[in-house]
């Protein structure tokens, strides 16, 4: 078990000396306060890794805690111990920022978990923070909302594209960001100063794709009265990327087979090649191994684009994200069209947590552009998020924080389980917690 630096804070006395007595004895360097003004100089002195803080105190509460060191010590986590049954403050303190909740009185068992979950959540943004970093603060990378094992991945990979010359595939679903990760690929790396031309081969007629692409000369085709440099040619010595690739013409695969070969290309109605140096990234949703093997897409040229694989997962696969992009959007628009940001209810955060999002990161864009311009000043409401949303019973059924956790808990239980076949050990080592607190969560969830 990770070991940390706590700062506990609850004016029952009993409760304080308990707890800290516990996680003492497992090891951890702990700092009692028996308020939240002490809890607040023990923060700003101890510098900890994690605030374990009631929610009903006298002098501050644990909300105004939460606030306060959110804007302080904003690396520091938060747990917030709530009256058992009381989800409106737990609902509150994980809309201020509290990585987790603990209802009164405390399991220990769940104790000991929810600090390891949190302090696993520290050290994945702390690896994100130091792959940033690698990148010299001049990529793209900044912008990139990380939050989940998945999405580090995704990071890792970019980081090592950044370095290389070879071409990169990116796969997704529609929505979820491939042109923003291979814009800031080419930031990142050592192009970072020569063009970045984007095309998008599913928005240009199939008639015309070759000439968008390798360029033409006058009198190549009706129309064509004046020579024209294509996106290989504008995009020499940067990085030219290739959106939807999947929905190339023969033709124009090719070409680019040829391109990628040899390093030149051919302006259609010439056949006078000409050298280009372009680092190209290009991108599909679609599955283009299918498309190998229904006579669609070109396996040599398949095999040319995927020297370096990155796979973007869907919104969905990374649900703990949602609310963070749904703060930044916020952010955005709100300054854009000049209107208060006056944030998510609780019930329009808890329906986002809730939607698939089949249109990924842009639907949610989308939705929250919406939002920002329609919500009144006490927030934005479900009916905001979508106007149908009432039509739609299942979507705005209310969903406790509490079932939100358990049902997250007993996915990850059995996809660990299903890969270790069954195996409590290696499950449990898989996800990061001991065979105890494996078997603690099977038992209360009724799981075998």
């Amino acid at each position: 078990m990770k070991t940390a630096t706590l700062v506990i804070a609850d004016d029952e006395t009993g409760q304080l000396d308990a707890l800290a007595g516990y996680l003492k004895k497992r090891g951890h360097r702990v700092f009692k306060a028996s308020g939240g003004r002490d809890a607040l100089d023990a923060v700003r002195l101890h510098d900890p890794d994690l605030l374990l803080t009631d929610v009903r105190m006298p002098d501050l509460d644990g909300i105004s805690l939460l606030t306060a060191v959110k804007k302080e010590k904003p690396d520091t986590g938060v747990v917030v111990m709530t009256a058992f049954g009381s989800i409106e403050d737990a609902v509150k303190a994980m809309t201020a920022g509290a990585s987790d909740y603990l209802p009164k009185p405390v399991d220990l068992d769940h104790l000991d978990l929810v600090i390891e979950k949190c302090l696993d959540r520290r050290d994945l943004e702390r690896e994100n923070q130091v792959l940033k970093e690698k990148l010299d603060g001049r990529g793209g990378f900044s912008q990139i909302i990380s939050a989940s094992p998945a999405m580090a991945a995704v990071l890792e990979q970019a980081v090592s594209a950044s370095r290389s010359r070879a071409t990169v595939l990116i796969l997704g679903e529609s929505g979820t960001g491939k042109e923003v990760l291979a814009r800031a690929i080419h930031l990142a790396g050592p192009r970072r100063d020569r063009p970045f031309i984007a095309v998008n081969l599913a928005a240009i007629p199939e008639t015309l794709a070759e000439s968008e692409l390798f360029g033409h000369e006058k009198g190549a085709f009706t129309g064509a009265d004046r020579a024209r440099p294509g996106r290989f040619e504008t995009a020499e010595g940067g990085t030219l990327f290739i959106d939807e690739i999947g929905d190339a013409p023969q033709a124009v695969q090719v070409k680019l087979l040829r391109v990628l070969q040899e390093r030149t290309v051919e302006r259609v109605g010439s056949a006078k090649p000409v050298r280009v140096d372009v680092r190209i990234i290009a991108a599909t949703h679609r599955d283009l191994e299918s498309g190998i093997r229904e006579g669609r897409f070109r396996e040599d040229l398949f095999y040319r684009l995927n020297v370096l694989q990155i796979r973007i997962p869907p919104l969905r696969e990374r649900r703990e994200e949602i609310p963070l992009l749904a703060d930044h959007f916020m952010r955005i628009y709100s300054e854009e069209e000049s209107r208060p940001s006056s944030g998510l209810s609780a019930e329009a955060l808890d329906w986002l947590s809730a939607y698939d999002f089949p249109g990924n990161v842009r639907e949610l864009e989308n939705m929250i552009h919406r939002a920002v311009v329609t919500a009144g000043d006490d927030g934005i409401r479900v009916e905001d998020l979508d106007p149908a949303a009432s039509s739609h019973p299942f979507q705005v059924k209310p969903v406790t924080l509490p079932e939100k956790v358990e049902e997250l808990e007993m996915r990850l239980i059995r996809e660990a389980l299903a890969a270790a076949s069954g195996n409590q050990s290696e499950a449990a080592r898989s996800l990061g917690i001991s065979e105890r607190h494996l078997r603690y969560r099977m038992k209360k969830y009724g799981m075998k």
